[in-house]
């Protein structure tokens, strides 16, 4: 039975990974999928164009799988691409429906109306965000961690850091992580860039975390690095290692 915008053959918004896993840590990716539901077509992108960034998170599908594995962490990933509607922006907002990526033009957004974004709205956003709200009601002294990743080069501006974390009004968790990623030989770290987190730049983070006082980080790892399935892994075993001490330098773990 089709449901409003998906056919019922179609993939769920959100695919939940461990929702019984032991860790404190609850692993999000907003842009791991980068499907289109069938009644949108190809929204006028071509196929070369939904490889890119512009479509999803390249590789943080692959490191989230493998840090929710590693750490018995329940998981959240988005299946529909960010052109959809863009799961870490309020619906309300302009960007969640991207009428221009970087400098692509996303034709099949063009002059969307109120009703052609509720619709989007209730068949991916709406779900995948229940999803995250339901773990996070089912387990007391969570600790968000928004995954992502970035493009190496925008707009032909390189951008020469391997990681970054970002924050807003609770930076102490990302803070310590980023201090632990700055140990690793030969990492360059971000704070707040290549992107800064904000309520008019963020949904996840401002809305599940800090709204309920959670701790949190939110966590961009640079394309290049986790493209293949061999930076995947070293990243997921990296990450794996140094969340648990980053709760610890921060007496978070005791907080449950």
């Amino acid at each position: 039975m089709s449901t409003g915008l998906l056919g019922a053959d179609e993939a769920a918004p959100a695919e939940v990974l461990r929702p019984r896993g032991k860790s404190r840590f609850l692993l999000t990716a907003d842009h791991a999928g980068r499907a289109i539901p069938r009644a949108l077509g190809d929204l006028g992108v071509s196929a070369a164009d939904m490889d890119r960034h512009i479509a999803w998170d390249v590789g943080i599908d692959g490191v989230t799988r493998r840090l929710s594995a590693l750490l018995d962490a329940p998981a959240v990933l988005q299946t529909y691409s960010r052109l959809v509607i863009d799961c870490n922006r309020k619906p309300g907002v302009a960007s969640a429906f991207a009428e221009v990526s970087e400098a692509t033009e996303i034709p099949g957004n063009k002059g969307l109306g109120a009703e052609a974004k509720a619709a989007r709205q209730a068949a991916v956003f709406d779900p995948y965000h229940a999803a995250i709200e339901g773990l996070i009601g089912a387990r007391p002294g969570t600790v968000y961690v928004a995954m992502h990743s970035f493009t190496p080069v925008y707009l032909e501006q390189a951008r020469p850091m391997h990681a970054a974390v970002l924050y807003n009004r609770s930076p102490r968790l990302s803070r310590a992580l980023a201090a632990l990623l700055r140990a690793e030989p030969g990492l360059v770290v971000g704070e707040n860039a290549p992107y800064q987190l904000t309520d008019e730049t963020d949904y996840g983070v401002p809305v599940h975390a800090e709204a309920r006082g959670l701790d949190y980080l939110e966590i961009e790892i640079r394309q290049d690095l986790v493209q293949h399935e061999s930076g995947q892994a070293e990243w997921a075993e990296r990450l794996a290692r140094l969340l648990p001490l980053a709760l610890e330098t921060t007496g978070a773990e005791s907080k449950a």
